[in-house]
């Protein structure tokens, strides 16, 4: 998933940078509100990370301006004003969460993973498809209940495949979500995490499909996957 953070802070923003970075999400910085208007603008985020006291517009003038042309990408703001009345105003405004400096990592963590999974309709961390558990708090995979070692960007290219099932991702896109601005990427990145992760999950109820001149598809197999009333999938 991609994360646009924008904190004027750079010890801080190098930090948060790393930690997410570690965890295979693709990540850019703006250090102030122009150049988070300029990324806002020409770049497709799955969540902002938004200090309120910045120079140039300040968090609540991007947050206002990200709402009002009917934006919905969650917004987590980070600020130092442990007072009510600011996280009251910034919720008003469209935020979707908020952490106050300073902070335990661990929260910050949790509380984008928790944002991440609300906007795509996702309530708990572990989901079950078939025969393989996928779980985005402690970051593993199992299929038939064996454990199966996935890099971070393998990690987080499966979960954008199980976010989207069914749903054909070109490749333009999948290096969108998993690459950030200063990240260079060969022409053929996509095609080898694909063939690595197809590998790993070769025994799992989901597939990996190629469709010619259009990218990838995540399947269910041979009907397997049946949607139970909790909004999880089981084989029946």
């Amino acid at each position: 998933m991609r994360i646009l953070v924008v904190e004027d802070t750079e010890d801080l923003a190098d930090a948060i940078i790393q930690r997410l970075r570690k965890h295979g999400y693709a990540i850019d910085w703006a250090a102030d509100g122009y150049q988070a208007e300029e990324l806002l603008a020409g770049e497709t985020y799955q969540l902002v990370i938004l200090d309120l006291m910045l120079p140039g517009p300040d968090g609540q003038t991007l947050l206002r301006q990200l709402r009002r042309k009917g934006d919905q990408t969650p917004v987590l703001v980070v600020t130092a004003r442990s007072r009510v009345d600011t996280k009251v105003d910034a919720l008003d405004l469209g935020a979707d969460d908020y952490v106050v400096k300073p902070f335990d990592f661990r929260e910050l963590e949790a509380r984008c993973r928790a944002l991440l999974r609300r906007h795509h309709g996702i309530a708990a961390s572990e989901q079950v498809f078939g025969n393989m558990v996928f779980d985005t708090a402690t970051k593993k995979v199992t299929v038939e209940a064996q454990a199966v070692d996935l890099s971070a960007r393998e990690f987080r290219l499966l979960e954008l495949f199980l976010s989207n099932l069914n749903r054909v991702m070109a490749k333009d896109t999948l290096i969108d979500r998993l690459c950030s601005l200063d990240q260079p990427v060969a022409p053929n990145a996509i095609e080898l995490y694909v063939s690595r992760l197809r590998r790993k999950l070769e025994r799992a109820s989901v597939v990996i499909r190629t469709v010619h001149g259009q990218g990838y598809v995540a399947e269910k197999q041979d009907g397997r996957l049946d949607a139970r009333p909790d909004g999880r999938h089981d084989a029946p």
